[in-house]
């Protein structure tokens, strides 16, 4: 029987085992289920700063070349986001 997911052995310092079996008895859930989400979390946050220093580094080796954003059209799309912007208090 195939069940999709595989086993990790994870040793962890006793504070940070203390620490999430606390949390885990607080919010009535698995050490696991809370494990499973935070390394999830963890790697969608490294994931999405991995794309966006890949568009930082296309936009500076694009810049000054026919690639480069067209200065009307970035120009248009700063003016759009300044119109639509909701008010700060």
């Amino acid at each position: 029987m195939v069940t999709g997911k595989r086993n990790l052995h994870v040793p962890l310092p006793e504070d940070l085992y203390d620490r999430l079996r606390a949390e885990a008895t607080r919010c009535r859930e698995p050490a696991t289920e809370l494990a499973r989400e935070a390394i999830d979390a963890w790697l969608r946050e490294r994931e999405a700063r991995a794309l966006a220093d890949a568009i930082r580094a296309y936009a500076e080796e694009a810049a000054g070349t026919p690639a480069d954003l067209d200065e009307e059209l970035g120009a248009a799309g700063v003016e759009h986001l300044l119109e639509t912007e909701a008010p700060r208090r």
